[in-house]
C-alpha cells in the first residue's frame, strides 16, 4: 500500500526515475482518461486522485506571506474595526456650504456698489440668505428636541457593570439620534462614545435599522431609547413624530420655494407682490412650527436611564425656525404696507429708481430757433 503524504508533498511515485513519470500533454482535457488507462481500465479515482496530487506539488503551489497579515499601522484586516463617534451631518454641512459660498461671492463684489446703497444691499442680501439657508438646514438638523443627561448606568446586557456616561436624544424631522459618551471616554477596556442615527422617513425601515442595532451589539442606553421609538412600542412615539416631522418638513419646503419667488419679485417694479410671497413664506415657516410643537401636547414616555429621568425639550432649530418665520412675517406686512401707503418711498427704499429721480432734477433743453420762428413753445426734458 502507498504511504500517504501530506497536502505539499509528492508521493514516492514522483521521486521515480523522469522516464517514468507521468506526463502531461498541454492539449488534453483536463479528467480525460489516457491511453494507458483506457487500456489497463483504472478507476476514475486513481485519476482524481494524481490529479489532485500534481496540483498540490510545491512547484505549483503559492507562496504564503510570513509574518503577520496586515493591512496598514498594524490592523488586522480580518476582524472588527475600532468605532469612532459620527461627526457633522454631511447634508446639513453641504446646505451651510452653499449659502456661505454665495455670501461671500456677494462680500467679492459689494465693493463695487456706490453710496449708500452698498450698504442697503449688504442687509437686504444677507438678511435673504440666512431666511433660506434656515428654511433648508433645518431639514437636516437633528436639534428639533433634544435632551440630555449624565448617568451612572449599565453598558452591555448580560453584565452587572455599569459606566458613567452622558447620553443624549435629538430627535429631528427625519428620524432620531441617540449619542453616547463615556465620562471618562475609556472605561471597562473599551471607548465609549457612539453616535447612532435612526431614520423614519418614507423609504427607510426604522425597525430594520433597530434590528440592525440589536445584532450589533450596541450599548444598552442607545437601545433602550431607540426602542421608545419604534412602531410597536406602547408610546406611540413613532406615528407621532414621523407624522410631525413629514408635515412640517413639507410645509417648509413650500416655504423655500415662496422665499425664492419672494426674492424674484422684489427685484422687479412690483414689490408688493413680493411682500406678498415673504407673508407666504413666513405663514409657511410657522404652520410647520406648529405641526412639530403639536407633538408636545401629547405626554411622552418617560425615559429612565439607572438613576436618572432624561426629559427632552425643544431645540435651537425649533426657536430658530420660529424666529425666522417672524422675521418673515415682519418684512412682508412692512412692504405691503409701505406699498399701500407710500409707494414712491418703498420704490425709492428698494432702489428702484426714485432715489435718482430726487437726486438728479430733469434738464430741460429749450430751442431758442423755433421761438424766433413763431412756432408753438416747446421744451425737451431730459432726465439723467
Amino acid at each position: 500500500m502507498p504511504r500517504r503524504t501530506g497536502p505539499f508533498h509528492l508521493p514516492l511515485a514522483a521521486h521515480a526515475p523522469i522516464n517514468e513519470r507521468v506526463r502531461v500533454s498541454p492539449r488534453a482535457r483536463p479528467g480525460a482518461p489516457e491511453a494507458g488507462e483506457r487500456a489497463s481500465g483504472r478507476p476514475a479515482a486513481a485519476r482524481l486522485r494524481r490529479a489532485s496530487t500534481l496540483r498540490l506539488s510545491p512547484a505549483r503551489s503559492p507562496q504564503l506571506p510570513r509574518g503577520r497579515m496586515t493591512a496598514w499601522d498594524g490592523v488586522l484586516p480580518f476582524y472588527p474595526q475600532p468605532r469612532h463617534a459620527a461627526g457633522f451631518s454631511v447634508p446639513l454641512l453641504i446646505v451651510i456650504l452653499v449659502f456661505l459660498s454665495l455670501a461671500a461671492s456677494f462680500l467679492l463684489i459689494l465693493p463695487g456698489i456706490r453710496g449708500r446703497s452698498r450698504w442697503f444691499w449688504l442687509v437686504r442680501v444677507l438678511l435673504s440668505l440666512f431666511i433660506g439657508a434656515e428654511i433648508v438646514a433645518v431639514h437636516f438638523s437633528g436639534d428639533w428636541f433634544v435632551g440630555r443627561v449624565w448617568t451612572n448606568t449599565s453598558y452591555k446586557a448580560f453584565s452587572t457593570a455599569r459606566v458613567q456616561v452622558h447620553v443624549g436624544l435629538h430627535v429631528g424631522l427625519v428620524g432620531v439620534n441617540i449619542t453616547l459618551r463615556g465620562t471618562p471616554v475609556q472605561q471597562l477596556n473599551e471607548t465609549i462614545d457612539y453616535n447612532e442615527r435612526f431614520t423614519w422617513r418614507l423609504d427607510e425601515d426604522y425597525t430594520k435599522e433597530y434590528v440592525d442595532a440589536l445584532e450589533k451589539g450596541l450599548p444598552d442606553p442607545v437601545l433602550y431609547l431607540a426602542e421608545k421609538f419604534t412602531p410597536s412600542s406602547p408610546c406611540g412615539l413613532y406615528h407621532q413624530y414621523h407624522l410631525a416631522g413629514h408635515y412640517a418638513g413639507a410645509t417648509l419646503w413650500v416655504a423655500f420655494c415662496f422665499w425664492i419667488i419672494a426674492n424674484a419679485l422684489l427685484s422687479t417694479p412690483a414689490p408688493l407682490y413680493g411682500g406678498l410671497a415673504l407673508l407666504a413664506t413666513g405663514a409657511f415657516t410657522l404652520f410647520a412650527v406648529f405641526a412639530f410643537a403639536s407633538v408636545s401636547a401629547v405626554p411622552l414616555c418617560r425615559f429612565r436611564l439607572g438613576p436618572e429621568a432624561l426629559t427632552p425639550r425643544y431645540g435651537a432649530s425649533f426657536w430658530v425656525t420660529l424666529a425666522t418665520g417672524i422675521l418673515s412675517l415682519l418684512l412682508g406686512g412692512a412692504v405691503v404696507i409701505l406699498q399701500r401707503a407710500r409707494p414712491g418711498a418703498l420704490r425709492s427704499f428698494l432702489d428702484q429708481g426714485g432715489s435718482q429721480t430726487k437726486a438728479n432734477p430733469p434738464l430741460v433743453l429749450d430751442n431758442p430757433r423755433h421761438q424766433q420762428c413763431g412756432g408753438s413753445d416747446s421744451n425737451i426734458t431730459t432726465v439723467l
